[in-house]
């Protein structure tokens, strides 16, 4: 047959319409002319798949919603502020009460929290695979309080060597493994928590010894404080990262300042000493503080725990709060012997 010479006339390209998702047919594509895909909808759901926890297994049924709980309201430095502040006004209510009714109730409010401090601690350690022996520290701690109130700093030395003795003793029957990091804990635990709180008993002993103890705490508390607005509102500059990344040089020179002021008042105010002694003894409290709360902040980085407990809310465990307090009790006693008398 003869062929015609028209040139053979095409039809013109026009999109293909595919759905998502299927094969391309055989033809054209197959030979790589790729033409552009113009979706329909979306890709169907895949019925294969098993529905989620808590997802429907019809498309129909609706999935359920689980309330979701409104944060906390939390300060810039990580506290529950208000929380933070009505613990600590109650106790310092408790504080003040048992001071000046009877002293010998608040030498009990003293032995409470240093007993829950220990639990606490031993706690703590106890995450590290350390077995406190918490019964001779916990019976030696409240002998150590009451022979210093009771005694003098002769009794409560006394008093320590037993509670350090019977800790070793105490241990002695059970398996040898472990033995000298056991014991070695529960000597560590009667140093840190009921002999440095044995000052604070030597403080209440004295005749004056409410207005003693009063001064020691408020200057502590004025320490956090201070520390907590300054670091809050100009803190730039951390102190120790690594152990503490929240403090910064801000805060300390904020401590300083708030202990130095209130040393400054209360010294002369409740016991007819020296302004300048007073700014002094509040510089070093505000020092050894600091070195406290350091101190337990890396014991806890070490046991790899953010709070020692949940007993104060806003604040975290009583041990949290004692942190500042242990190391400042001695040197306030030392000061005020040598400044007050004793």
């Amino acid at each position: 047959m003869p062929m015609s010479h028209e040139p053979a006339t095409e039809e013109p390209d026009r999109p293909e319409i595919t759905i998502s998702g299927a094969r391309p047919p055989h033809g054209r594509h197959a030979r790589g002319d790729v033409r552009p895909e113009v979706a329909t909808s979306d890709p169907p759901p895949d019925r294969t798949a098993l529905p989620e926890e808590g997802e429907s297994s019809s498309p129909m049924e609706p999935v359920p919603m689980e309330p979701v709980a409104p944060p906390q309201r939390r300060s810039r430095a990580g506290r529950n502020l208000s929380a933070a502040i009505g613990v600590g006004l109650g106790l310092g209510a408790l504080i003040l009460l048992s001071l000046y009714l009877v002293k010998g109730v608040f030498l009990g409010v003293v032995a409470l929290a240093v007993l829950l401090g220990l639990w606490e601690l031993s706690n703590a350690l106890g995450s590290g695979q350390v077995r406190v022996p918490l019964v001779p520290v916990g019976v030696g701690a409240v002998a150590i309080l009451v022979a210093a109130y009771a005694g003098g700093p002769e009794a409560m030395t006394a008093a320590l060597a037993l509670t350090l003795l019977a800790t070793m003793v105490w241990r002695l029957p059970e398996h040898p493994s472990g033995y000298i990091r056991d014991t070695t804990a529960g000597v560590f635990v009667t140093m840190y928590v009921p002999f440095l709180a044995g000052f604070a008993a030597l403080l209440l002993r004295s005749d004056d010894g409410a207005d003693r103890v009063v001064t020691f705490i408020v200057l502590v508390v004025l320490s956090d404080v201070g520390g907590y607005a300054a670091g809050v509102l100009f803190g730039r500059h951390p102190m120790a990262p690594t152990v503490s990344p929240k403090k910064s040089w801000e805060g300390f020179a904020g401590s300083g300042l708030f202990s130095a002021v209130g040393g400054a008042i209360m010294l002369p105010v409740l016991l007819d000493g020296p302004a300048a002694a007073g700014a002094l003894i509040g510089l070093a409290v505000m020092l050894t503080a600091t070195l406290g709360d350091l101190g337990e902040s890396m014991i806890k980085r070490d046991l790899g725990i953010k709070d020692m407990g949940s007993l104060l809310p806003g604040h975290g465990g009583i041990m949290d709060r004692l942190d500042s307090l242990l190391p400042a009790a001695p040197v306030t006693y030392l000061l005020l012997a040598w400044i007050v008398g004793p």
